[in-house]
């Protein structure tokens, strides 16, 4: 575990609960981390390129409780580590690329309140980063010009170096709007009006619903809108590298939302909207941007209502004929989740039970003879190979070590060759069942 390097309390806590929960721990993932290296590379590439100006746009598939989530974790906290700033959603009825009652701009407003940076990891962060910003060019100026705060003179230089960002921000389009906003921000900001500051604050999160209302309250004559949210979301990305950041990671996950979508002509609107995306990542119409949504097989492959039922989307998604499990193409618009294999699941439960016995502080009885044991059970189970997701047998685990711990009489061998963990489930859970559950896995 980083070479059985102690785990400190507070943090084994967080990372069995959540575990155990079967949910993704947000702090961390580094002492859990197995497998997935090539994913993870992969990934990272991606994070160079956006830093250099370019654009990224990917797709992590994987079944439910395969480890996705767990896989967009760990990139989320390596990236704010790089300085970027990272905003996050889960699609759900109410959230969608595109909608006619909201469902786009609900997507947007939730990335913009989960904006998130290192010093700020659990979102929020927006009016953050502006004072951030204003703060940071105050100090340039004073530094460049050597005058002291309350100078008019020092105003003045602050006043073009803010210039300067608005106006290389209002080229782009809806710019001008978004760059007027900025300089009512930091005018509002060095007049100390909160009001005027919370207003615009509010305009940016896409929180004003008539354009009658944003021009009387800040004298702009235009919305953030479903047809239009991802525009802004551009603007942001070239506004956060002006303002000192690396780039701007977005992640989308719960893809299965759109499949579900009823309606065939609002979930092409929907696929339409995912190929816009798409095309200006790649043709190089954003920059300092990276996209990773996350789907469920069946949500992506399905020809009647999947996004391959978008032909636009299949031809440019689909894998070449080289590409199969265990030789993924991991340079392709789409990352398949391989399942861990016994062995990774083995390392895996190694640490995890160093980390119990470090947390409960005692010796740990749970030998690597009985993790194999354990591993051997679930891995040999009916449809194991296919149907196992890391999710399931890590709750298994933690559920063994909370007992072991609380009985100190109880013996391993036996525990392990009870019924309830070693007899096969009855049947699988469909891929139509689990997709009726919110998925926060490992």
């Amino acid at each position: 575990m980083d070479g059985h390097k102690k785990v400190p309390r507070r943090i084994a806590q967080t990372v069995l609960n959540s575990l155990k929960g079967g949910v993704v721990p947000r702090i961390g993932l580094p002492y859990i981390t197995v497998g997935r290296k090539n994913e993870i590379e992969a990934l990272l590439r991606d994070v160079d390129i956006i830093a250099e100006g370019g654009a990224s746009f990917r797709f992590i598939v994987g079944r439910y409780g395969s480890g996705k989530s767990f896989l967009l974790q760990t990139i989320r906290n390596y990236v704010m580590d790089r300085g970027f700033i990272v905003a996050d959603a889960d699609l759900s009825p109410e959230r969608r690329l595109q909608g006619t009652k909201g469902q786009g701009l609900a997507t947007y407003r939730e990335l913009i309140s989960n904006l998130s940076t290192k010093t700020k990891p659990e979102g929020g962060a927006l009016t953050l980063i502006l004072d951030r910003w204003i703060n940071a060019v105050q100090s340039e100026a004073i530094q460049e010009t050597g005058l002291s705060p309350g100078d008019p003179a020092l105003a003045a230089a602050t006043n073009r170096k803010i210039y300067a960002v608005t106006a290389s921000v209002s080229e782009l389009v809806h710019g001008f709007e978004f760059a007027k906003l900025l300089s009512l921000y930091y005018h509002s900001y060095v007049n100390g009006d909160d009001e005027s500051k919370a207003r615009v604050a509010r305009w940016f999160r896409g929180e004003y619903a008539l354009k009658s209302e944003a021009k009387e309250a800040l004298g702009v004559n235009i919305i953030i809108s479903d047809d239009d949210w991802y525009d802004y979301l551009k603007l942001f990305a070239a506004f956060f590298r002006l303002a000192g950041y690396t780039g701007m990671m977005i992640m989308v996950d719960e893809l299965v939302n759109i499949y579900k979508i009823p309606n065939s002509i609002t979930r092409q609107n929907n696929y339409e909207k995912m190929l816009t995306m798409y095309n200006d990542a790649l043709q190089g119409k954003a920059k300092y941007l990276g996209i990773i949504m996350g789907s469920t097989p069946q949500a992506l492959e399905d020809r009647r209502r999947g996004i391959y039922s978008y032909e636009a989307l299949r031809s440019r998604l689909s894998e070449g004929r080289f590409s199969r499990p265990g030789a993924r193409d991991l340079l392709a618009p789409v990352i398949r989740l391989e399942p861990l294999t016994a062995e990774e699941m083995l390392v895996l439960c190694e640490k995890l039970a160093e980390m119990h016995a470090g947390l409960y502080e005692y010796p740990r009885r749970v030998t690597t003879e009985d993790l194999a044991g354990f591993i051997k059970i679930e891995y040999g189970r009916i449809g194991a190979d296919q149907n196992i997701t890391p999710r399931e047998v890590i709750r298994d685990f933690i559920e063994l070590l909370d007992l072991l711990y609380q009985h100190a009489d109880m013996d391993i061998a036996a525990l392990l060759s009870s019924d309830e963990f070693s007899y096969a489930k009855s049947e699988a859970v469909s891929d139509e069942t689990a997709a009726d559950f919110v998925e926060f896995t490992i």
